[in-house]
This record gives C-alpha cells, sequence and structure tokens, in this order.
C-alpha cells in the first residue's frame, strides 16, 4: 500500500467517523430540534440515537480492526519497498565494478546481466506498471533501471573484445546517473526524515576528551578491589592485558 493510498484510505476512514459522530449528536439532542418535533419524527431519532449507542462498541471494533489490517500491508510494502532498494544498490555496485574491470570475462558479464535482470523483474513484487490493464502492459515505473541494462549492455564482450577505457567510462557515468536518477524518486515512499543530530561538516573529528565522571571512577575501584580480594587463576592473562592497555594509554 503506498503513501496516497494509504492517506486516501485514511481520508475515508475519517469522513465515516465525522460522519457518525454527527449523526449521534443529532440524535442525541434530536427532542429539543423544533424541525424534528414538527415533522413528528422525535421518537425515530431517539430509536436511531439508541440504536447507534447500541452498536457503538461493533462499530469501533470493525473500524479499528479495519485500520489495523491498513497498516499491516503499509508496513509490508514499506519493508518489500527497502529490500528493492537494497537490490537495487547491490546491483548498481555490481555494474560499476564490471565497468571498471579492464578485461571482463563472458562470465563476469552474465554474472553483472543476470543481477540487473534480477531486479528489474523484482520490481513486479512492488509495483504494478503504470497505465497497466487487463488489455494493456503499460510503462516499466523506474525506467533509469533499463538504462542502467542498456548501458552494461555496450560492454558485452562477447560482442567486441576490444572495448575502448572511454567506452567503459560512458557506460560506468551512464549507469551512475542513471541510478541517481531512481534514487531520487524511489526513497520519496519511504518518508525519510532528516536526522535530528547530523554532522554535515567535512573532516569531522571527536570533540569528546578522555576522561570519565567522579561517579564511574569509584565504582571501577570498587570493581577493581573486589576482584582483587581473590588470587587470580591466570596471572599471565592479566599481565599480557595490562602491558597491552599500558601500551595504548601511551
Amino acid at each position: 500500500m503506498t503513501r496516497h493510498s494509504l492517506n486516501r484510505t485514511l481520508g475515508r476512514v475519517y469522513v465515516l467517523l465525522i460522519s457518525v459522530l454527527a449523526i449521534s449528536l443529532i440524535a442525541k439532542f434530536g427532542d429539543k430540534i423544533p424541525l424534528f418535533k414538527s415533522l413528528g419524527i422525535t421518537d425515530y431519532v431517539d430509536d436511531l440515537y439508541e440504536y447507534m449507542k447500541d452498536m457503538a462498541l461493533v462499530f469501533v471494533t470493525v473500524v479499528a480492526a479495519y485500520l489495523a489490517n491498513v497498516f499491516q500491508k503499509r508496513s509490508k510494502f514499506v519493508e518489500s519497498l527497502e529490500e528493492e532498494w537494497r537490490g537495487i544498490v547491490r546491483t548498481k555496485n555490481a555494474l560499476y565494478a564490471f565497468s571498471e574491470k579492464s578485461f571482463p570475462t563472458t562470465d563476469d558479464y552474465i554474472t553483472a546481466f543476470c543481477r540487473i535482470s534480477e531486479t528489474l523483474d523484482n520490481m513486479r513484487i512492488v509495483y504494478r506498471n503504470v497505465g497497466e490493464t487487463d488489455a494493456l502492459i503499460g510503462l516499466y515505473p523506474y525506467a533509469p533501471l533499463h538504462d542502467m541494462r542498456r548501458a552494461l549492455q555496450t560492454l558485452d564482450p562477447a560482442k567486441s573484445q576490444n572495448i575502448s577505457v572511454e567506452a567503459r567510462a560512458l557506460a560506468r557515468d551512464a549507469i551512475i546517473q542513471s541510478f541517481d536518477a531512481v534514487r531520487e524518486t524511489f526513497l520519496e515512499e519511504l518518508d525519510l526524515e532528516a536526522p535530528s543530530h547530523p554532522l554535515l561538516i567535512s573532516a569531522a573529528r571527536r570533540l569528546k576528551v578522555p576522561g570519565k565522571t567522579r561517579r564511574a571512577a569509584a565504582r571501577q575501584e570498587r570493581q577493581r578491589k573486589r576482584r582483587d580480594l581473590t588470587p587470580s587463576p591466570r596471572p599471565d592473562i592479566e599481565a599480557m592485558l595490562k602491558e597491552q592497555r599500558d601500551k595504548e594509554k601511551s
């Protein structure tokens, strides 16, 4: 279930809930509404209110079960989407590595081609084609993935054994450009947010300095004294570890 489908479903549920609450409110005070008195339907309005009150638990249960099913579908869809994205990243890396090889073999090409073919077909378990009907195939939802395949096909060693460095660089750049185009739109569905504590500068370094609080130091010392109350079964191990720790400190 895409984000658009989820929002559309939630909108319908909100409209239904507001409508039921509005009808309940009107039915509750129906005997005080002049229009209902003039029409002589106050008794029917009271009966409607009693019925809605009796069915409130059933109504809430049904709505809760429906929403739980909706969010479960959304969760499964997001999981499938994340797995598909991981596959796309692995495919990009495989194609990039192939384009960087000076003398790739036919087996290398077959492995890379099978990887991009698998990624293209796995999209079927996430999205259907855009504009697809019972009679029409529609359009593949992320065309740059096919561009990555086409770029790879220009490096087929079975067609040419003398592929120039420029041709390999061109195919590599086409693969990266196509991947960047997919990334820009594919990840929008995941509702990603910026981190609360990003690190945005280059050549960053750790700003904390060595040290510990007095409470931590006291706790460390208590543990050391408790350990020293009993003799060590392997003093050679302790000596070796102490030597290595002292080297780290120095």
